[in-house]
């Protein structure tokens, strides 16, 4: 009988579907006709409309099967990044210097001039890249941003990733990072910051200072965290094949996951942040868009961060996809976004 019905169900559904409605499923589960999404304009500059009607990312949906297809993918995406930095350090007037702190490759991202207000802050920069891309100084891309356009100093991390190193390596390196850097620096003039993979970082680096006992950051910020890895969140399947810059979690993203896990639990909070203490975390600013498939991800952080009394700020960006606040590296909202990451660090940072 429970067969029975569920197949009326579903020819219902595809009778509904078929006339263009939408219909309620067995278990809340929503079935949507197939439709076209125009590109959104309003409020939105032309620069970022090329940015968000770009077509889907050619990688996204490509399998490494052994640690060498894995590396051959890393290396053609790094070397495409790398080519693009020399003229915008050159254009925002930032120098990028590499280091090594506390044993951990770094670089010192530093701008042309720093305004006095900012001379004895410091930043510290975790990048993106699914814990897999962007090695080297192709991870110094949002560091050169903040620095050029924010007029702060940046430390970006360059830490271990897979195939080679899977967790806990790149979050063993950020944490030898701080914990060198807050010998010689206030952490009340120091805010940490990344985007996606590096937004998830930055709320487990605090996580695993609140557990080690050491100083946390002045304030914090988290751009479209991957706070959970595993696929929960209604936007993993509501923007699915909308975002057409991470556009499926069952692309190499779902790999990615696995590969750095190592066969550590998803929810473990070192790697999904989302299912940590957040009580206690510094002053939080996070930014996403309405195509992200991590905006589940960033408004559920934000919502948890507020229900644990800490204070959070959430900006949505009209129309972008994963982390295209920073996609066009001079357009309008690129700057915006910058603005107000800065606003927030000078709120929140001592001086």
């Amino acid at each position: 009988m429970k067969t029975k019905t569920r197949h009326l169900a579903l020819l219902a559904a595809a009778f509904v579907i078929a006339s263009g409605a939408a219909i309620a499923l067995e278990g809340g589960v929503r079935s949507v006709p197939a439709r076209d999404i125009p590109l959104p304009t309003a409020g939105v500059s032309p620069e970022q409309q090329a940015v968000i009607g770009a077509p889907l990312q050619p990688t996204w949906n490509v399998h490494p099967k052994s640690a060498a297809e894995w590396k051959e993918l890393i290396n053609s995406r790094a070397d495409a990044v790398a080519k693009t930095l020399p003229p915008l350090r050159e254009k925002l007037g930032v120098k990028v210097e590499a280091t090594r702190i506390g044993g951990v490759p770094a670089f010192i991202v530093t701008p042309d001039s720093i305004p006095e207000a900012n001379r004895n802050r410091l930043l510290f920069h975790v990048h993106g890249g699914g814990y897999v891309f962007f090695p080297g100084e192709s991870g110094t891309r949002e560091a050169i941003l903040m620095a050029g356009y924010g007029k702060f100093k940046v430390i970006s991390v360059d830490y271990r990733m897979p195939p080679d190193h899977p967790y806990p390596a790149a979050m063993d390196d950020a944490m030898a990072v701080w914990k060198e850097v807050v010998k010689t620096n206030d952490p009340k003039k120091i805010a940490i910051f990344g985007t996606s993979t590096g937004g998830g970082m930055t709320l487990a680096m605090v996580l695993r200072a609140k557990k080690e006992g050491l100083p946390l950051p002045a304030a914090t910020a988290p751009g479209t965290p991957w706070s959970d890895m595993t696929k929960t969140g209604d936007t993993f399947f509501t923007n699915e094949m909308i975002d057409n810059i991470l556009v499926s979690n069952d692309g190499w993203l779902g790999d990615a996951a696995k590969l750095y896990a190592g066969g550590t639990d998803l929810k473990d909070p070192q790697l999904s942040p989302i299912y940590g203490d957040l009580s206690g975390f510094p002053p939080t600013i996070l930014t996403s868009g309405t195509r992200d498939l991590f905006l589940s991800n960033t408004v559920r952080t934000h919502r948890k961060l507020r229900q644990a009394g800490v204070v959070s700020d959430l900006h949505v960006f009209e129309g972008q996809s994963h982390a295209q606040y920073y996609a066009d590296a001079f357009g309008p909202e690129t700057k915006e976004h910058f603005a107000e990451l800065s606003a927030f660090f000078d709120r929140h940072l001592a001086k």
